[in-house]
């Protein structure tokens, strides 16, 4: 199976005054193609630091870092902005939508940031991804129109506007009732069969935990344990 993502002796040290604070010590991991992987530790383990260094959000204090066979950890702000719009779709728990912007508007908003498509190509991926996450009659509506479900399936289609090989979804479920996000879950599996995109959750949900394939428990920075997960 592709290596799409691979981790070698990945630290991370914030200053804080005068004292070094370690966010992440020396995490070596290998993520594959068409997988959902998910970390999982309390809070303050490590994983959101994670995932901000794998979407080129940040970068790490030592390491190496490749996406893709490109090594990201030491790109320029501009060459990982670049490379994170092209690469790398987000779902955040609070969903992120802009507020001023229609449902179709926040879905097509990363094509007119990241890519020169023609609008006939646009208005046809949209529509696509809209129809897909069961959303399309719904594309006129503001964020504020809409039920937190809604706002998560919304926030889905848009983060695979680009087609990226990678999302990432840091605590996707956690706004979302049990039902609500069973059906997220469902849709983001379905769309990972389908397109073959990588997806990478930070989570405490058991419901996400039930459903991926390999689980990384973080503590304290470390890679505590990996395991793969046997469904059915």
């Amino acid at each position: 199976m592709e290596r799409i993502i691979e981790l070698k002796n990945i630290s991370k040290v914030y200053r804080a005054g005068e004292i070094d604070v370690p966010a992440l010590k020396d995490i070596t991991v290998d993520i594959h193609k068409g997988t959902f992987v998910s970390f999982i530790g309390p809070s303050g383990s490590g994983k959101t630091t994670l995932l901000n260094i794998i979407g080129a959000l940040d970068t790490p204090t030592s390491g190496i870092m490749k996406i893709a066979g490109a090594e990201t950890s030491g790109l320029s702000t501009k060459k990982r902005a670049i490379f994170r719009g092209e690469n790398i779709g987000f779902i955040f728990q609070d969903f992120n939508l802009i507020s001023v912007l229609t449902v179709y508007e926040n879905v097509e908003y990363p094509l007119l940031m990241v890519k020169e498509t023609p609008r006939e190509e646009r208005v046809k991926i949209v529509n696509a991804l809209l129809e897909k996450t069961g959303m399309l009659d719904q594309k006129a509506k503001y964020p504020s129109q809409l039920s937190g479900g809604q706002k998560q399936r919304v926030a889905v289609a848009r983060a695979l506007t680009t087609s990226p090989r990678i999302v990432l979804a840091d605590e996707p479920t956690a706004n979302l009732d049990h039902d609500t996000a069973f059906m997220v879950i469902s849709l983001m599996k379905k769309m990972r069969d389908e397109s073959g995109v990588t997806f990478i959750f930070s989570t405490h949900d058991p419901k996400i935990v039930g459903v991926v394939d390999i689980i990384h428990t973080l503590e304290d920075g470390i890679i505590m344990k990996s395991e793969e997960v046997t469904h059915g």
